[in-house]
């Protein structure tokens, strides 16, 4: 049996990566809700407020290459909306944190449920093929004092 040739130079190269501590969770801000010169809460339903982006791009905690993906996030606010540039910079912070696929989600799902005590929370991150797999996480929280609460 031959044995397979050298792997050419530089295929075991592996980039630096930065640890969880990197990501930048004091950035993050919120507004409130409601207006303060409103009279009352707008009547109705609550709003469910979804943001995606395309963005998302921790790196892979073996090699340091970038992981794309496509990021949703949707939540039912109590009261508090997080301010859509301060979740830019906070994404951006995942840049170069070496972090795997599931973690990074559930990470995401941490930070935003004690920064907006919502009513309930998705994140759904869809990460690009990588060794023709594609990876899709999915985590929820619905508070206590939800409708939807135990089912």
């Amino acid at each position: 049996m031959t044995a397979s040739p050298p792997a050419p130079a530089g295929f075991d190269r592996r980039y630096d990566v930065q640890g969880l501590d990197a990501i930048d969770v004091a950035i993050l801000d919120t507004f409130p809700l409601t207006r303060e010169d409103d009279l009352q809460r707008y009547p109705g339903q609550p709003m469910e407020i979804e943001i995606v982006t395309d963005e998302f791009s921790p790196v892979c905690p073996w090699s340091g290459l970038p992981d794309f993906g496509r990021l949703e996030i949707r939540y039912l606010p109590r009261d508090r909306c997080v301010e859509l540039k301060s979740l830019k910079y906070y994404l951006t912070s995942y840049r170069f944190v070496g972090v795997y696929h599931e973690h990074a989600t559930r990470r995401l799902l941490a930070d935003l449920t004690k920064l907006l005590d919502p009513l309930s929370l998705t994140i759904r991150c869809d990460y690009g093929m990588r060794g023709g797999l594609n990876t899709v996480c999915t985590v929820k929280y619905v508070a206590a004092d939800h409708p939807q609460a135990g089912q």
